[in-house]
C-alpha cells in the first residue's frame, strides 16, 4: 500500500501564508496615503509584480482605487497613485 505524501500540501499552506502576509503589508502601505506601486515596493520590500497582482484583485472587490495619475517621485515616469483608504476614494469612479 502506498503512503500519501503530505509535504506539498504543507508547502502550499506556507506559501499561502506568505502571500497573505504580503497582501496585508501592501494594503496597509496604500492606506496611509496614495502611492505608486513602485513606492510601495520599495517601502515594503515586496516585488512590484506581486503588488500589481494584489491591486488587480482588490480593484475587482472595490477595495483599492486609482486616485490620480502623475509622476512617480522615484522613477520620474508617469504612474498611477492608488489608495486603500475609503475616505480618499473618488465619489465618481468614471472620472479616470
Amino acid at each position: 500500500m502506498r503512503e500519501i505524501d503530505t509535504a506539498p500540501i504543507h508547502k502550499i499552506q506556507v506559501q499561502d501564508k506568505k502571500f497573505q502576509d504580503q497582501m496585508s503589508k501592501v494594503f496597509r502601505a496604500f492606506l496611509s496615503q496614495p502611492k505608486t506601486m513602485l513606492m510601495v515596493s520599495i517601502e515594503t520590500g515586496i516585488l512590484r509584480a506581486n503588488i500589481c497582482r494584489y491591486v488587480a484583485y482588490w480593484e475587482k472587490q472595490d477595495r483599492v482605487q486609482l486616485i490620480k495619475k502623475g509622476i512617480c517621485p522615484i522613477s520620474k515616469h508617469g504612474a498611477g497613485f492608488y489608495t486603500t483608504n475609503p475616505e480618499l476614494f473618488n465619489a465618481n469612479t468614471n472620472d479616470q
